[in-house]
């Protein structure tokens, strides 16, 4: 994909939507640019990419902390986020100069709604990062078992290859060209493929089928189990590009309805199918639970690993291109190249350190969704959607939208509170120790 053409002018005066000046531009690297000519199909195949990743490994882990019934908030969290995909979309097309999730806060709440929405999508950046590595780390560990045989503490090698492993991925933050990070982010999509197909192969090939039985409900586990759900859920900030990009915007519903009806059901059949197999000891990723015999969990390992170091350049780019933007205009190409290249080679080192500091998988993907993702998904869409569209719409539409975000607000304090704890509390025993 080509670099934006950018007014100098309209950057100097930080507007990067709408230009009136005649001279000059200037070439930047990356961008948001949408070449509007997405047809339905490619646009349902964009979303269900965008949502399908770390979350599906966690499904099973999730019925079985909050019961069977719990299969049935899964289902209506995924009716949830279709609607607030929905309601995006109404928003964009209210003000069709809204470009991006953090353009619609802007629309709502201006500056403070831009900045609100903004700090979320990096927080959720930064959160799912640190996921993905601990997720990196668990099964790598798991995909060399001979490596730490003989060792007293495995954690220690197994930190040595996570590190080599995210030294492999480092080169990518470097990547300008959006087509080849939309290749890595293919081959993602791929290996999400791979690991759905490994445990369903499990199931019907395995011989495996637990004999311990999962309760009904254990409903004071609602609220982080939420949060596990809402992480498979999350992918709304990038549905304004998604909806820019798209031939024909007005379908953009349709796509929502298709796309997550899809993920729906696939979270709900990988849920059901490893909960049955596993019962209560089933791991926080269901990777980890395949039979260590089987070709088919050596495979699906490798694509647990895999698929991090495919996820790294994408899920940095948005950073890289606020950061872009934001440097100065008498500097070179090379010069943003460069750094650019240092800034997410350095944010990755961190994020490395504080996913071998705290490697508790389950626990964090809960308190991002809790934290992050039903904001982003939940609260911040229903909140934008009434500010902007309060003169059309129905008092019952008003009263609903309302009731999303206060019950979003009080889903993921609850959530929050009860993930940071069980957080908090493991690294005291560990460490204490």
């Amino acid at each position: 994909m080509s670099g934006t053409k950018v007014c100098i002018a309209c950057v100097e005066e930080n507007k990067l939507r709408e230009c009136h000046h005649e001279n000059p531009v200037k070439e930047l690297g990356l961008s948001h640019e949408a070449s509007e000519n997405s047809s339905f199909l490619h646009s349902v195949i964009n979303m269900v990419g965008m949502l399908i990743g770390l979350g599906q490994l966690s499904m099973p882990y999730a019925v079985e902390s909050g019961g069977w019934i719990s299969i049935f908030l899964l289902i209506s969290l995924g009716v949830l986020t279709t609607y607030t995909s929905h309601i995006l979309g109404n928003c964009l097309r209210r003000n069709p100069k809204s470009k991006s999730y953090s353009d619609i806060g802007y629309s709502a709440f201006g500056r403070h709604g831009r900045l609100l929405a903004s700090l979320f999508i990096y927080l959720e950046i930064f959160m799912a990062l640190v996921s993905y590595t601990i997720s990196l780390h668990d099964n790598i560990a798991a995909a060399f078992p001979a490596t730490f045989t003989n060792l007293h503490n495995g954690s220690f090698p197994a930190a040595k290859l996570t590190a080599v492993a995210v030294a492999i991925a480092l080169p990518s933050l470097w990547i300008r060209n959006l087509s080849s990070i939309s290749f890595l982010s293919t081959g993602g999509i791929l290996m999400s493929a791979v690991i759905f197909m490994s445990v369903v192969y499990t199931a019907v090939f395995g011989g495996v089928l637990d004999d311990g039985r999962i309760p009904v409900l254990r409903l004071g586990n609602i609220p982080t189990v939420s949060g596990v759900y809402l992480f498979g859920f999350g992918g709304h900030i990038v549905f304004p590009n998604l909806y820019t990009s798209m031939k024909d915007p007005s379908k953009f519903t349709k796509v929502s309805i298709v796309s997550f009806a899809t993920v729906t059901a696939l979270y709900t059949a990988l849920a059901i199918t490893g909960a049955k197999m596993f019962g209560p000891n089933i791991n926080p990723q269901v990777t980890l639970s395949l039979p260590k015999h089987l070709l088919v969990t050596k495979i699906a390992l490798w694509a647990t690993v895999l698929t991090p170091m495919t996820k790294y350049a994408l899920e940095f780019a948005p950073l890289a291109i606020q950061l872009e933007r934001s440097l100065p205009l008498t500097m070179s190409d090379r010069t943003k190249l460069v750094t650019r290249g240092l800034v997410g080679s350095t944010l990755l080192l961190v994020i490395l350190a504080l996913a071998l500091t705290v490697p508790y998988f389950g626990y964090v993907l809960s308190l991002t969704g809790s934290l992050v993702s039903v904001t982003i998904s939940v609260i911040l869409p229903c909140a934008f959607y009434v500010k902007i569209c309060w003169d059309g719409m129905s008092k019952f539409t008003r009263a609903a939208n309302v009731v999303f975000v206060v019950s979003g607000c009080v889903l993921g304090l609850l959530g929050s509170f009860d993930s940071s704890k069980l957080l908090v509390n493991k690294l005291v025993r560990v460490h204490g120790n």
